[in-house]
């Protein structure tokens, strides 16, 4: 359905995003990984036709997306970072505004715009100004006017940001509802690994503007089939302690965080009883130590050195 060809684009002799390729099938969810910086939102404004790339091609059906962007844009439901809502304006009438905008008119729209709020789950308050929702009411709103012109690709650019828990689920519930029950075909760029790990089939990390790996969760987890994940929880990090335990042979990656380290290794039973002695010897407490197998969290860090949401 949608291909990305060495897609560049270049903000003051900057590379926002790097000759990136991709491809999604019909019918299939998508995840866009990375941290602030990585590309995603960049990427996804240039494949929604808001933004012109610098070099390369993206391709809807075969079409360039450039060449008759209005086409496309009636095929795409795109769920912006930022709420985009008229807030004076109730649900019912901005979907009446944006429902227009698609050509929808009359009954047509009428029906369109009860069975999404009922998809969302804001019948009830449909009348209500906008101004006087919770943040995860209007992300639902946001999410209703992608839906509304029945699109065939749905693009989510972080969609739960700032969210209660409750909408949040109901966000991701509904999102995977649509996908395997009526094909809905999604493409979902997110800052939390276990929204990805829920909703996507393949998954794409970008990090500084490139794709650094793609696959399935399970493929993405066999790069660090070889390894294990220590989580080791502190009274204070030490930069000491940090240095002794990358100078150690098994240990191939150590994440400093408030209160704890992420080790990634090749073999934890050689480095448990040191790690006791490391921190002996930096003046540092270890209040506990966990071992488990790698998560799609874990190859992330392996793969960019950083967490997600740095």
């Amino acid at each position: 359905m949608l291909e990305v060809q060495n897609l560049e684009k270049v903000f003051k002799k900057k590379a926002a995003v790097d000759h990136i390729n991709l491809y999604i099938e019909k019918g299939e969810s998508v995840g866009l990984l990375g941290p602030n910086g990585a590309g995603k939102s960049t990427t996804i404004s240039m494949i929604s036709t808001l933004l012109h790339p610098t070099n390369g091609r993206v391709q809807f059906y075969g079409k360039d997306v450039f060449e008759d962007a209005r086409d496309i844009r009636s095929k795409m439901g795109v769920v912006p970072q930022e709420i985009a809502l008229y807030e004076e304006l109730s649900a019912l009438e901005n979907l009446q505004f944006f429902g227009k905008i698609h050509g929808l008119r009359g009954q047509i729209l009428k029906e369109k715009i009860q069975e999404t709020l009922g998809l969302v789950g804001l019948k009830d308050r449909q009348k209500d100004p906008v101004k006087d929702y919770s943040g995860g009411m209007k992300r639902r709103v946001n999410l209703a006017v992608a839906l509304l012109h029945d699109p065939e690709l749905l693009i989510m650019d972080e969609p739960t940001v700032g969210i209660d828990p409750q909408s949040r689920n109901y966000i991701l519930e509904m999102i995977r509802k649509l996908n395997k029950e009526k094909q809905l075909t999604v493409l979902y760029t997110s800052h939390y690994m276990e929204e990805v790990e829920k909703l996507c089939d393949r998954v794409y990390i970008m990090d500084h503007g490139q794709v650094v790996a793609s696959g399935t969760n399970e493929e993405l987890r066999s790069i660090l089939s070889n390894e294990e994940t220590i989580e080791v929880k502190v009274k204070q990090t030490s930069e000491a302690f940090k240095e002794k335990l990358l100078e150690h042979p098994s240990v191939n990656q150590v994440i400093a965080a408030e209160g704890s380290y992420t080790l990634i290794v090749t073999n934890s039973e050689q480095l448990l009883v040191q790690l006791f002695e490391y921190a002996e010897e930096s003046s540092m407490s270890i209040l506990g130590i966990q071992i488990k197998k790698p998560t799609l969290e874990d190859v992330f860090l392996h793969l960019t050195g950083r967490t997600l949401r740095d």
